[in-house]
């Protein structure tokens, strides 16, 4: 079996048809990245839970015994012109530790980032969602919108601002760093980085000296169990983490819920006619239309067996859990969107913000924040429609995501 090339057009252009192939192949098949790595993709709802929880699979290549294996964000990052000493804010996050480090920095910034917290954010979420509708009119042309420019993309780095604490006089300036993420491109993504990073240090002086009640507050007076507090870089790495995973996949997740519920009118007319339904509505847009599709590589501490599979030591494992949302093993049509889906009974829980120990610290504020979006968008335009044929709209041509190019969109 030839590996499954990422790039290949017309798996960008369909990959659920991509993964429903290989799905039904083999548990693992290889794939090849544009960089050249070649990696096992596991796709089966059962096979993803396991990489996700095997200790054996672990997120840092330093981590594989005597084998001394390059870290691709380190090298990627470099190679893209990020000076070493922002590289390790991207590179060193807690996406990449393991054990007992892993553990110690999850308790930490849970501690912090606590339900509590988002709960309590929920009507500030709201007014910051009503102040971005109400301009949009004024922005329109021809009464067209872009869903992502002129909405989801400025409420989700609002959002960040918020719940991390960043003072209102910089967060134009935050709204800048945030949109160079959406680039790609490291010339533009090594200065926002130095930036945010430059700036953090600073909050975290401020907040030692002035304490609030911001998750950069809680960050500052959290300590482990020997009294030990995060240090600064770790804080503001954790920050830079809680940016670049959270800001552009929440908007897109946005976008994409936007894009799945205009051209399902039954769906729509569903969702409008019974509210309740917004909880589980966001649930299946993870499942269905996730636009993070596959996690990043696992990295095998020893030869192993995945769902029949050798996979030898220091070989990669990315489990795809785009492809995991739609196993017919594990949910009923699945191709069918259908926010009536209980995601809540163990038998239909989707995996789009992850399980096991490296499960999404931000989920309960993503999901909060697009129920809040959805809700609060087709409440005040009523008539909202697409601007042009379903088929027109355009993904973005990167291996492993599911994100729109624009979502324009009628008023």
């Amino acid at each position: 079996m030839t590996a499954l090339n990422l790039m290949d057009p017309e798996v960008l252009r369909d990959p659920f048809g991509a993964y429903a192939e290989i799905r039904a192949q083999a548990p693992l098949v290889r794939a090849s990245y544009p960089w050249g790595a070649v990696q096992w993709l596991a796709t089966r709802y059962s096979d993803v839970k396991a990489v996700l929880t095997d200790p054996r699979l672990v997120n840092n290549p330093a981590n594989v015994p005597e084998m001394h294996l390059p870290h691709p964000y380190e090298q990627a990052l470099g190679d893209g012109g990020i000076p070493d000493e922002y590289v390790r804010y991207l590179a060193g996050s807690i996406l990449s530790q393991d054990g007992p480090g892993h553990l110690r920095l999850r308790r930490l910034s849970s501690r912090a980032f606590t339900v509590r917290r988002v709960n309590a954010l929920r009507p500030r979420v709201t007014e910051l969602a009503h102040r971005l509708l109400a301009s949009l009119p004024d922005r329109a042309q021809d009464g067209v919108i872009d869903v992502l420019e002129d909405f989801s993309y400025p409420l989700s780095i609002d959002v960040i601002c918020e719940i991390v604490g960043i003072p209102e006089e910089a967060r134009e300036q935050w709204h800048t760093w945030g949109s160079a993420f959406y680039t790609m491109d490291p010339a533009v993504i090594g200065p926002a980085v130095r930036g945010m990073a430059d700036h953090l240090h600073l909050l975290i002086e401020q907040r030692r000296a002035t304490p609030t009640g911001d998750l950069l507050t809680g960050l500052v007076q959290a300590e482990d169990e020997q009294g030990e507090p995060l240090t600064d870089e770790e804080i503001a790495t954790l920050v830079l983490t809680f940016v670049t995973a959270g800001n552009e996949t929440t908007a897109h997740l946005i976008g994409n819920g936007v894009a799945a519920l205009l051209t399902h009118s039954d769906q729509l007319a569903l969702l409008r006619s019974d509210r309740r339904l917004l909880s589980q509505a966001v649930d299946e847009l993870m499942r269905w239309c996730t636009p993070v599709q596959v996690t990043q590589p696992r990295y095998a501490t020893e030869d192993l067996d995945v769902g029949g599979v050798t996979v030898r030591k220091g070989e990669q494992v990315v489990a795809v859990i785009g492809a995991a949302g739609h196993d017919p093993d594990r949910f009923p049509d699945p191709e069918r969107f259908d926010i009536t889906r209980n995601h809540r009974a163990p038998h239909e829980a989707h995996v789009g913000f992850g399980f096991g120990p490296h499960y999404c610290l931000g989920a309960a504020l993503a999901h909060q924040e697009t129920a809040i979006a959805l809700d609060t968008l087709f409440d005040r335009f009523p008539s909202l429609a697409l601007a042009v044929p379903p088929s027109a709209l355009e993904r973005q041509p990167f291996p492993g995501a599911w994100r729109l190019k624009s979502l324009p969109v009628r008023l």
